[in-house]
């Protein structure tokens, strides 16, 4: 009885219990904008319970995804956008939901970026760390959309430029993982998907050397002489086509 009467009276009352929207709201944007976005995050919720209705719900339903994002809860986050897209889908600045959303996408896989560039991954988990990027790739192409003249959409262009370049990135990485442990038609089917997909992206030109190699590893020589001279018409300054080019003419 005395440890249950220490734990009763170890819980601490909630202070926000008799608050007001307005009182709610400002302590939540207060924390907010000093950085505590716990707390932010936790007045924001109770005023969204407390008082679901009106301006002052419907602004902190839109700021608690930006506490929740920068608060690093990807899924919260992305659910506080959903939620708000589904409430308010004529709502003014709706625009800056749809690049939040990107944005939250775009962190989620930014850990993933930095690797990718430094060793080949080429496993079940690298393919689920690109799908954040795609994802992010895809919430911003849908603001361009549907916003072309927000004040959004040029850097939402180029996050677009910098994840495709990215993916393409990391395909090839993939392509060459394959090439190196002798699995010629999986890197060969990986540089063409990227030929095909991820055109004017820089690993366009070293997709089509792996298949040139691929190719004739494969003694397809047809396709090999076809990469080779799709490499020669667009990259005639390719620091590797003048080995791909030896290589395909010997027999």
């Amino acid at each position: 009885f005395a440890l249950a009467g220490c734990g009763m009276f170890d819980e601490k009352p909630d202070k926000t219990k008799n608050w007001s929207a307005q009182r709610l709201y400002d302590s939540a944007k207060y924390a907010l904008n000093g950085g505590d976005y716990e707390t932010a995050i936790d007045y924001y919720e109770k005023l969204i319970s407390r008082y679901p209705f009106g301006l002052l719900a419907q602004q902190g339903q839109l700021e608690v995804a930006y506490a929740y994002y920068k608060f690093e809860e990807p899924a919260s986050a992305l659910a506080a956008t959903d939620r708000f897209i589904q409430l308010y889908p004529s709502h003014p600045n709706l625009d800056y939901v749809y690049y939040l959303r990107g944005l939250i996408r775009f962190n989620k896989g930014k850990g993933f970026l930095t690797s990718i560039v430094e060793r080949y991954i080429p496993s079940d988990d690298s393919q689920k760390d690109t799908e954040a990027l795609r994802e992010s790739f895809d919430s911003f192409a849908e603001l361009v959309a549907k916003f072309p003249s927000s004040q959004y959409t040029n850097d939402a262009k180029q996050r677009m430029v910098y994840l495709r370049n990215t993916l393409s990135k990391h395909e090839i990485n993939v392509a060459n993982y394959y090439m190196e442990r002798g699995a010629y038609i999986a890197a060969a089917n990986r540089a063409k998907f990227v030929v095909e997909n991820y055109q004017r992206t820089p690993s366009v030109a070293q997709a089509l050397v792996i298949m040139v190699k691929a190719y004739k590893i494969l003694d397809l020589d047809d396709l090999s002489e076809e990469a080779l001279e799709v490499l020669e018409l667009n990259f005639p300054d390719h620091p590797d086509l003048s080995e791909v080019r030896n290589l395909v003419m010997s027999d």
